[in-house]
């Protein structure tokens, strides 16, 4: 079983900037893929970004290529989201998920998942 706990939200006004943090313990293999979800308030959980553990070759949803990033700390077993430049927009309970396939997770079906983490942005 892999388990994963995300941290790292809060309220920020417009403009500010949170990095989100996901921990995961148990069996994970560096061919893992890691991603961000979010979710706000009545809709459905949207893919935000993703990246393999085994490189650092990343993907992002459009509306927030530039502004946020991904990023892995193997040492750790630790994935972060950087987020600047936030908008209200970007309002929303973020995921963590992870499973060997990069095509799984990428549609929202990933083995594993966090409780995630609300990040409030305030105009």
């Amino acid at each position: 079983q892999v388990q994963l706990v995300e941290s790292g939200g809060g309220l920020v006004q417009a403009g500010g900037s949170l990095r989100l943090s996901c921990a995961a313990s148990g069996r994970t293999f560096s061919s893992y893929t890691m991603a961000w979800f979010r979710q706000a308030p009545g809709k459905g959980r949207e893919f935000v970004a993703a990246i393999r553990w085994g490189s650092f070759v990343a993907t992002y949803k459009d509306s927030v290529k530039g502004r946020f990033t991904i990023s892995r700390d193997n040492a750790k077993n630790t994935v972060y989201l950087q987020m600047n430049s936030l908008k209200p927009e970007d309002t929303a309970v973020y995921y963590c998920a992870a499973d060997t396939s990069s095509q799984a997770i990428l549609i929202g079906t990933g083995a594993y998942w966090g409780q995630g983490t609300q990040v409030t942005v305030s105009s």
